[in-house]
């Protein structure tokens, strides 16, 4: 078998940045199985109505989910590269907390 001068593996950050995209993918399927463990519940043996447990529940579950969501996207934030700098401007953008691009010049706009 000839040798290749291909690497075997992906680049760690690729490969780590594509899973953590696939959890995110996944995680509303997970949270819709979370959700619905409540309703196989056996119901207790007092003729009352046991809500509280599958209400601490659903909102305990559903604050995890809040929580890993934020932790995925967090590690999923836009990086610089080429692909984000704008064609013939020179500057790379990137989004700030108020959801808007801020430019960042990377070299000194030509004159004209």
């Amino acid at each position: 078998m000839p040798k290749s001068s291909q690497p075997v593996f992906l680049a760690r950050r690729s490969y780590r940045r594509r899973r953590k995209m696939d959890a995110a993918r996944l995680l509303p399927i997970g949270g819709a199985v979370i959700f619905m463990l409540p309703v196989a519940w056996e119901p207790a043996s007092t003729p009352v109505p046991d809500t509280a447990r599958g209400l601490v529940y659903i909102f305990a579950s559903w604050v995890m989910l809040i929580l890993a969501a934020l932790i995925l996207a967090r590690g999923l934030a836009p990086t610089y590269d080429e692909e984000e700098t704008a064609e013939g401007s020179g500057v790379l953008r990137r989004r700030d907390a108020g959801g808007g691009a801020a430019p960042r010049a990377t070299e000194p706009p030509p004159e004209e």
